[in-house]
């Protein structure tokens, strides 16, 4: 037995030995995940990725809140994450000493908006790896009962023909005339300005005079914006006023509608549009005596009468965007960049992406049966797959606080009831900017 054991040992330290080394040297992809939600999908992917490809997936879920703490502790280890998430250009700004150049990685090849991506000086940063849009939805069954009318003042055959605010104006305002005949209460759905309840309005809606005043000027979004002339005010006055002027409710009476309250409108189809995003789909679906039915349910830009707004698409944004370490070597960079092209692009990637992470990717990998099947999702990726439409991004994340946001919502309420007049709006809109931005200045400079 003894004589058995002694000539075992050799053999038993040898194979330690060998699956240490064999651990040690196995590739590894390390991602480090900031949804605490999917951690459990992600640990499913790891399976999936290391039985296809015999590359290991490690990933590590920061607790809610924390991840920008635990990406900087994590980043300064000897096994630091290749793979990582960035919530857009403020983001990047305090990760960017971690992020390699991804312009010429396939994934980025595949993206269908490439504006989406964060990008400074031609150098691609972060990938958008899910999006949401909004825009005006309207139920496309009124629409065509309109475009039937025997007596209607526009010549517009289809929607394709209303790509500007002019358009939109003559149409929606001829709608208005025609609401008996067309069985609405009116063309949008109630201006929903509750306090609390007008995030349509003071940051979704002014999200696209501030993109074009941004983009006019340059703006790095990746640093904190300290004041703004609000240059587009009058386009938003126009959209605005179009809105109030042609609704199922009196102005006067906004300060009690919810974001509910709209979505029921159009649901019940006393409303033909209704500023919203994708998000609400389920709310009108979930409606009680919905009648509005899923292939008509469309969506439509946000024209508020800019130069060149006929190539203007959806509001499309995300605060989601995947990274890849500058600080590993370019093996393990391959590697990261490999499992992300993997999950995007392969039959088992594109699975787990769309039925248990649930995203709406910007990537023309997906075939139509492969991606969402709620209409506004599939509108959302239609728009932009459209030729020569661009995008109008998210710079609502650089508005300076919630407290401008509240302040300025209480403006558009006061101008809605008669209260306040628009250049009052206006002055409270740039004053309130710079007053909260030097706020968190001061914040800053204090830590």
């Amino acid at each position: 037995m003894k004589k058995i054991l002694l000539a075992l040992i050799p053999l038993l330290v040898f194979g330690l030995i060998a699956c240490s080394k064999s651990s040690k040297n196995q590739k590894t992809v390390y991602l480090l995940n900031f949804k605490p939600e999917v951690a459990d999908v992600y640990n499913k992917i790891a399976k999936a990725y290391e039985a296809e490809t015999g590359v290991r997936l490690r990933v590590a879920t920061a607790a809610s809140g924390t991840y920008e703490q635990t990406f900087k502790a994590e980043a300064a280890k000897s096994n630091p994450p290749t793979i990582f998430q960035i919530n857009g250009p403020r983001g990047w700004a305090n990760a960017k000493d971690y992020t390699a150049d991804l312009k010429n990685t396939e994934l980025y090849s595949h993206l269908s908006d490439k504006s989406l991506a964060i990008s400074v000086n031609g150098n691609v940063y972060g990938i958008p790896y899910t999006i949401e849009g909004y825009g005006i939805i309207y139920n496309d069954a009124i629409v065509q009962k309109y475009f039937a009318l025997p007596n209607r003042a526009t010549r517009f055959n289809s929607m394709d023909d209303v790509n500007s605010f002019a358009e939109l104006k003559a149409l929606v305002e001829d709608m208005q005339r025609h609401k008996n005949d067309l069985g609405i209460k009116g063309v949008f759905a109630a201006t929903s300005l509750q306090p609390g309840e007008d995030w349509r309005w003071q940051t979704h809606l002014a999200n696209v005079p501030m993109f074009y005043e941004f983009r006019d000027n340059n703006v790095d979004l990746s640093q904190p914006v300290d004041k703004v002339t609000f240059k587009y005010s009058q386009n938003f006055k126009q959209i605005f006023d179009l809105y109030l002027n042609n609704s199922t409710t009196d102005p006067k009476l906004l300060g009690s509608k919810q974001v509910s309250d709209s979505m029921a409108e159009f649901a019940l189809g006393e409303a033909a549009m209704v500023q919203n995003g994708n998000w609400a789909w389920s709310q009108i679906n979930g409606i009680s005596g919905n009648v509005v039915k899923a292939e008509d349910i469309k969506f439509l830009p946000i024209y508020i009468g800019v130069n060149g707004e006929n190539k203007q698409g959806l509001c499309i944004g995300t605060e989601n965007y995947f990274s890849i370490n500058s600080q590993v070597s370019p093996e393990d960079q391959q590697l990261a960049a490999d499992f992300l092209l993997w999950l995007f692009s392969s039959p088992t990637g594109k699975k787990f992406v769309t039925n248990d992470l649930g995203f709406i990717t910007p990537f023309d990998t997906f075939s139509d049966d492969e991606k969402p099947t709620d209409p506004l999702a599939r509108e959302v990726i239609a728009w932009m797959a459209k030729p020569n439409i661009y995008s109008v991004s998210w710079v609502f994340v650089v508005f300076p606080s919630q407290v401008f946001k509240n302040d300025f919502g209480a403006a558009l309420l006061s101008y809605a009831q008669g209260q306040k007049t628009w250049d009052q709006v206006k002055s409270v809109f740039v004053t309130e900017w710079a007053v909260e931005a030097a706020h968190a200045d001061q914040a800053t400079a204090a830590k």
